[in-house]
């Protein structure tokens, strides 16, 4: 009888361990930590949790904040998709960023997601060249055009963008999503020979073309005090960051590299820069070669959460300090002890 008491206690201590192992998370890729400030960002022990996989390309993560969920773009699949805590990922939009009967494009779909200051859903859609925007829970039918050309020439396929608080909307306009199936790097139909960062002015129908200097602008960001605009360029002949002053009137002053990782695609790191967000302390979380570069505001690099895999874009989330990655075929998170610029 003593026996079989014992093993009872046995049977009952070891179900608490059981049950954590049930609802142990899935984890991916490692942190490297460079310098000592990467530690008040990411604590020691923190991993970076799969949520979601299975996706063709996933990219534009944003946070909603009054649904309290994560939209997030599947470009090739010309979809937007839904996460929140305790459901399963859901279809949101289909179609995201193309409306057209053409099925030769590589990446058709929306790229960058962002919310307005009046909270509706932006888009950055490649196959119909254009930004768009939608009140969150209408249907797609009644989604409108805020910018489609500029100087009487279509957009090439605007890729990411940020609000300034006065409500002005600046983006980039590289031409991934002329790409057809198969020629990678080759983007026919385009009406324009660069590829510019443009400014919309809140309440204005024009475009502002801020520069034209980068081969292929990508992910685009502010500083807090927003007075910096950070633009990626997903070139792999010239992978680096630029810092862009913005002026009183919303132009922007000449740049400056702010970090070069052009060295690092040689090295055959897998990724490009390309989406980023920035924290309220200045610091800056770029995706690029290795996965998700860390770096200061003066441009030092602190550490990386290294995905494994080609890194596209990030966001904050949940209480703002939740960083969502999407990373190729997956959408992931990490805690952080910091939080979001804005927030």
């Amino acid at each position: 009888m003593k026996s079989l008491c014992c093993l009872c206690l046995i049977v009952v201590g070891l179900l608490p361990l059981l049950a954590e192992d049930k609802v142990k998370k899935e984890t991916m890729g490692t942190i490297e930590r460079i310098d000592p400030a990467f530690d008040d960002l990411i604590a020691k022990g923190e991993s970076l949790e799969k949520l979601a996989g299975g996706y063709a390309w996933t990219e534009g993560p944003v946070w909603v904040k009054k649904g309290g969920y994560l939209l997030f773009s599947d470009i090739p699949n010309n979809s937007i998709f839904k996460y929140k805590d305790g459901e399963k990922v859901s279809l949101f939009l289909k179609p995201s960023g193309y409306t057209g009967k053409r099925d030769d494009f590589m990446e058709p779909g929306s790229n960058g997601l962002l919310i307005d200051p009046e909270g509706r859903l932006v888009s950055m859609e490649h196959g119909d060249r254009r930004v768009g925007r939608l009140v969150l829970g209408e249907k797609v039918s009644e989604k409108e055009s805020i910018a489609t050309e500029y100087d009487g020439k279509k957009l090439n396929s605007p890729n990411d963008g940020a609000y300034k608080s006065n409500g002005d909307l600046y983006f980039t306009d590289p031409p991934y999503g002329r790409m057809l199936k198969g020629k990678p790097w080759v983007f026919p139909g385009r009406d324009m020979d660069f590829c510019g960062v443009y400014r919309l002015a809140k309440g204005s129908k024009k475009l502002q073309l801020l520069t034209k200097e980068m081969s292929y602008p990508n992910g685009i960001a502010f500083s807090p005090d927003e007075k910096t605009l950070y633009v990626a360029n997903s070139d792999p002949k010239k992978a680096i960051w630029m810092a862009f002053p913005v002026k009183e009137d919303g132009s922007l002053g000449k740049g400056k590299v702010f970090f070069d990782s052009t060295e690092w695609v040689g090295e055959k790191k897998k990724g490009l820069p390309d989406g980023m967000k920035v924290d309220a302390k200045g610091n800056v979380f770029a995706t690029g070669p290795g996965g998700v570069l860390v770096f200061n505001s003066a441009g030092k690099h602190l550490g990386t959460i290294s995905t494994g895999v080609n890194t596209s874009n990030c966001a904050w989330g949940d209480d703002g300090s939740v960083l969502y990655v999407t990373a190729d075929h997956d959408l992931c998170r990490i805690k952080t002890k910091t939080k979001g610029a804005g927030w």
